[in-house]
């Protein structure tokens, strides 16, 4: 995992960079001084990649390599099974449809609609982790 690390640090650095950039540009070039929204903006990037890539070193450290870590392997040591894929499952259409919702009630600012497409969320949230559920008596 270090390589996906690696990228997310190029990504942070490339932000962090860019905003410090954006915001001495914008105050020499501009006479309302700095632009505060762009310079947020690539902040805040910068600051989101560095704790993804925090995020996935340390959880890098923690699992065993795999194929795609190591220089020296074939392709045939990653074959097997790679996890459970569920094929069927509509509850990721449910929460698209009430992420949607949310998006369209904060831009009209409809509180009442804003309230009704979290509770979705949140229902279609736990409909999705706990599909597979089976409770410790199950048969």
């Amino acid at each position: 995992m270090k390589d996906e690390a690696r990228l997310f640090d190029i990504v942070m650095v490339f932000a962090f960079f860019t905003a410090v950039v954006y915001g001495v540009m914008t105050g020499v070039m501009t006479d309302d001084g700095v632009e505060p929204v762009g310079t947020v903006s690539l902040i805040l990037t910068g600051g989101l990649t560095l704790m993804v890539g925090s995020y996935i070193r340390f959880i890098g450290r923690r699992i065993p390599a795999r194929p795609e870590d190591n220089d020296e392997a074939e392709v045939s040591d990653g074959a097997g099974e790679l996890g459970f894929f569920s094929a069927g499952s509509y509850w990721p259409v449910g929460l698209a449809a009430f992420c949607a919702l949310a998006g369209a009630a904060m831009a009209f600012w409809q509180v009442w609609l804003l309230v009704f497409a979290v509770i979705g969320i949140l229902i279609t949230i736990g409909g999705l982790v706990f599909e597979y559920h089976t409770g410790p008596n199950a048969h």
